[in-house]
């Protein structure tokens, strides 16, 4: 097993040639057979490799349907039809330079691979912060960055693969069944003077390799093996809207539109309305959809087709090499949208059963509905299942920190962001939080947990597909006032010398066991429970400070109960007898003991109760 992983990011052998034609690399480094679509695009790097006058082969099944040259004399697009090829070895002959490509067998049909849903719960967490399981990939020779300094919150740590690989058990004794790593592509970027590194992952400077400070390809592959032994799913971080200024090809450009205004020659606006908007200008538009993330990222031009062409083929390459269970697009509507409705439609077609969410910025529950895939609401449709929820995530941050009244605050603005479901063409696939890796952390700078059980008992039996950061089960808290990197700090005890350790029992505080015990169970109750999946969803609009959410299938109820008073307040179960009907008694999902329904509740202050009757 270990020699066929090691074959993973070496698809190609080249043999003696007399061309003065260098072939230094060939992406995708190997493909597939038996895709739908049996086009395969192969982009051929080497010193004057445009100058190569004719590709053959004459592998059984495979056609050359046509070679594209580039304004860079240094790339060359070669165009293969795979129908009724068979897996093995070929060899492509340019101008007398023979080059072995190898062609593989699936592992298993598209329809197969299965996405996330809202049956599971997605675990974000950024490798470099999480553990260090291998400190000899910490500084790797040739790699611009030849800095770890944990010290700095916004220098490299060493977390890796192999940290994440040795705590899987930490996962499914949590209760989460899908874990999110922010990107683990290769970002081979300098430091900033020693103040600012691309730990954070989102400076690609190779698509097809995993970061060596992370570990290998076959490191990455192994590690997904072993989540699914476990019945963990991985979702990929991935970025379509820009890379890094040190990727090839903003050093050696393809073509003259690989990247919008080259040269860092517009900023974005960060301003993502344009993109829906009857009444936006062609500035804005080009503001948002052209302009560069940040000086470091230039942004690529998805309107060429053959870049999008690479980039589809590269989500396709580690679905079928890796195994991921899904993907996480980063900055979704900064990239061009027919180019990645293009994208999505051919995943789609490919793995219906996979499931893709895009990151989409926006608080207002309108723009993100007109995302989702057969939206009534856009005339395009962009074919994302699944949708970011940033209006819950909003309106939750300004609810913590005030008292539930009759009309507009607290509690209310949750019920008040819900009942805009019916914009979404599917509810059930909008993805929420109460914060991520680009927040503050929930606790802020505290660790008063009362608000963040309220906050993870809805996030946690509402109609949605929950994602939660990594750390905040054990009270993990910070801001980003000063830097991003104090809300991604590292995980206790993932690291050598760390004398706080939160993987275990005996290492937490008695608050980050009570936290985590109180997380787990809720998580544990909701894994494999179809009251939560399938269930009909009822709200109520809060009362006296009260509000509840009720999920109801085959005879079953779940109640989520919110006190959103500072004080005590009495729920009365008359009110919702609709959804209480004839039970008499619920059992509380956390402590199990009896709650009795034909009397009225007492909630203490801020209390979070979960029933099930």
């Amino acid at each position: 097993m270990k020699k066929t992983l090691m074959t993973l990011g070496l698809g190609l052998m080249m043999a003696t040639a007399t061309s003065a034609t260098t072939i230094s690399r060939i992406d995708p480094t190997d493909w597939y057979v038996g895709m739908k679509d049996p086009s395969l695009q192969l982009m051929v790097y080497g010193k004057d490799v445009k100058n190569v006058k004719q590709v053959t082969t004459d592998y059984a099944g495979v056609k050359v349907d046509s070679i594209v040259r580039l304004d860079s004399p240094n790339y060359l697009l070669v165009y293969l039809n795979l129908q009724g090829a068979k897996a093995g070895r070929m060899t492509l002959n340019f101008d007398g330079k023979k080059v072995r490509y190898t062609l593989k067998d699936r592992t298993m049909r598209g329809e197969d691979h299965k996405g996330f849903s809202n049956a599971d719960v997605l675990y974000l967490l950024m490798p470099d912060r999480f553990a260090n399981g291998n400190p000899k990939n910490d500084v790797v020779k040739g790699m611009r960055d030849q800095t770890c300094d944990r010290t700095k919150p916004s220098l490299r740590h060493g977390g890796d693969l192999a940290g994440i690989e040795q705590h899987l058990d930490y996962f499914t004794d949590l209760g989460v069944t899908a874990l999110w790593f922010t990107p683990i592509l290769e970002n081979n970027w300098p430091n900033d003077h020693g103040v600012n590194s691309s730990y954070h992952g989102y400076a690609t400077t190779d698509y097809y390799k995993v970061d060596p400070r992370f570990g290998t390809n076959a490191e990455y592959k192994q590690l997904i093996d072993e989540c699914h032994k476990r019945g963990l799913k991985v979702v990929m971080d991935m970025i379509f809207n820009h890379c890094s200024d040190y990727h090839p090809w903003n050093l050696d450009p393809p073509t003259k539109d690989w990247f919008n205004n080259p040269n860092y020659g517009l900023q974005t606006s960060y301003k993502l309305t344009p993109v829906l908007d009857p009444y936006a200008s062609k500035q804005d538009m080009c503001e948002t959809v052209d302009g560069w993330f940040v000086k470091s990222m230039p942004d690529l031009n998805q309107r060429n087709p053959h870049l999008m062409r690479y980039l589809i083929q590269n989500s396709e390459w580690w679905i079928e090499t890796a195994g991921i269970d899904g993907i996480r697009m980063d900055t979704y509507p900064y990239a061009d949208r027919k180019a990645m409705a293009e994208w999505m439609k051919t995943l789609d077609t490919e793995y219906p059963n996979f499931n893709t969410v895009g990151e989409t910025w926006v608080t207002e529950p309108a723009y993100t509905a007109a995302w989702q895939k057969d939206s009534k609401l856009s005339n395009m449709n962009s074919y994302l299942k699944t949708v970011m929820d940033f209006s819950f995530f909003d309106k939750l941050s300004q609810a913590k920190h005030e008292e539930t009244d009759d009309w507009w605050k607290g509690l209310n603005r949750i019920y008040n962001s819900l009942c805009y479901d019916y914009l979404y063409a599917d509810p059930s696939h909008v993805l929420a939080f109460i914060e991520n890796h680009d927040t503050d952390r929930f606790l802020g700078n505290s660790k008063d947990s009362t608000a963040l059980k309220q906050a993870l008992a809805l996030l946690l039996t509402m109609n949605r597909i929950p994602q939660l950061y990594y750390g905040t089960e054990v009270l993990m808290n910070g801001t980003k006032e000063v830097t991003d990197g104090n809300v991604r700090r590292d995980f206790p005890g993932g690291f050598p010398g760390d004398t706080h350790n939160c993987f275990t029992a005996q290492g937490r505080t008695k608050a980050e066991n009570a936290m985590f015990q109180w997380e787990s169970k809720l998580l544990h109750w909701r894994q494999g429970n179809d009251l939560i999946s399938k269930g009909k969803q009822t709200q109520f609009i809060p009362f006296k400070g009260i509000y509840v959410i009720a999920r109801q299938y085959q005879g079953r109820t779940s109640l989520t109960i919110l006190n959103g008073k500072r004080s005590e307040a009495t729920m009365s179960v008359a009110r919702y007898a609709e959804v209480i009907g004839k039970a008499t008694t619920a059992t509380d999902v956390i402590s199990g003991r009896k709650i009795d329904l034909t009397h009225d509740i007492t909630l203490q202050p801020r209390e979070a109760l979960v029933v099930e009757y």
